[in-house]
């Protein structure tokens, strides 16, 4: 499974201003960038759906020439929820109420389908008033031409390119030029290694994709062949990393319960399930002490005490 939202919280909080530069540039006329704090996970109760929802990405910021500070709310909407500016005022509402500052909300979907244009307004009106009207920005990804985000070398741009608005058989051309505009940004090893890891995360090829990649590689700059190569090569090689570790992992824990069924003649599906959720440490230090437990209860207590 993955971890969407992480993803897009990491990515965008590192490359913040980045993010608002590229989408909404005219919060830069009046904010001081330097004053950028993010704020703790924020997370509310639903009382009514008996949920609790956490709040993306909050930051606070300062008014570029006036006394005070203002918060921007960002959420990423990973997959189709009805009625998701309710939810949108509900958020503002409570950050309204608890800290007492203008708040600029901004919803970043995310998903690949529907692509129908997502509201950016709640709204409660009667026939002789209206009671609300709640706005917020949108961005929405999936109808985003990919293609005119190509001129712009922005780190946002190069990693969230690759879930815009494309048809299929463009995979292998969007993949080679988000890695392309990568590959002429500035960055840092581990930013690069980030907005890398996001682009292989929602871009994953199949075998011919791979051959047509290779193919299109060979045909770019020879500088930035070799940037991308070592972009590529980094996600080999931490491929075969974990890959290695999950194989450790699963020999381990085979050979710890096969150990426990020979010295105890029993392993429930209680105990069993605990040991398939050991880490690979977890699973070492067991290996060691499990010659010196004398009944199934010592095994129970150990992974009790240490997991």
């Amino acid at each position: 499974m993955i971890d969407h939202d992480r993803l897009f919280k990491e990515l965008i909080q590192t490359f913040f201003w980045e993010f608002i530069e590229l989408f909404i540039p005219e919060v830069l006329q009046y904010v001081s960038k330097e004053t950028l704090t993010f704020f703790p996970e924020e997370v509310f109760t639903d009382v009514t759906a008996g949920e609790k929802r956490k709040i993306d990405l909050l930051a606070q910021v300062k008014w570029q020439e006036e006394e005070g500070f203002f918060l921007i709310h960002i959420e990423n909407q990973a997959y189709n929820q009805k009625e998701f500016e309710r939810r949108m005022f509900h958020y503002f509402a409570r950050l309204d109420q608890k800290y007492r500052l203008p708040i600029y909300p901004i919803v970043l979907f995310s998903y690949d389908k529907p692509k129908r244009e997502e509201k950016n307004q709640y709204q409660v009106v009667f026939p002789d008033k209206k009671i609300l009207e709640f706005n917020f920005t949108t961005i929405q990804l999936n109808r985003l031409p990919w293609r005119q985000f190509l001129s712009q070398p922005n780190p946002i741009a190069s990693a969230l390119m690759a879930k815009m608005d494309f048809k299929p058989e463009e995979r292998v051309k969007v993949k080679l030029e988000c890695l392309r505009m990568l590959a002429t940004l500035s960055l840092d090893p581990a930013r690069i290694k980030l907005i890398s890891g996001f682009i292989d995360t929602y871009l994953k090829l199949n075998p011919t994709e791979k051959q047509e990649f290779d193919t299109e590689l060979k045909q770019t700059e020879i500088t930035k062949e070799e940037k991308i190569m070592e972009i590529v090569t980094s996600w080999m090689e931490e491929g075969i990393e974990i890959g290695e570790k999950r194989g450790k992992e699963t020999e381990g824990k085979i050979l710890i319960k096969r150990l426990i069924k020979r010295k105890f003649n029993s392993l429930s599906e209680e105990l069993e399930e605990k040991i398939n959720g050991l880490s690979l440490s977890q699973i070492e230090s067991f290996a060691d002490a499990i010659f010196d437990f004398q009944s199934l209860n010592d095994v129970i207590h150990w992974l009790e005490i240490n997991t």
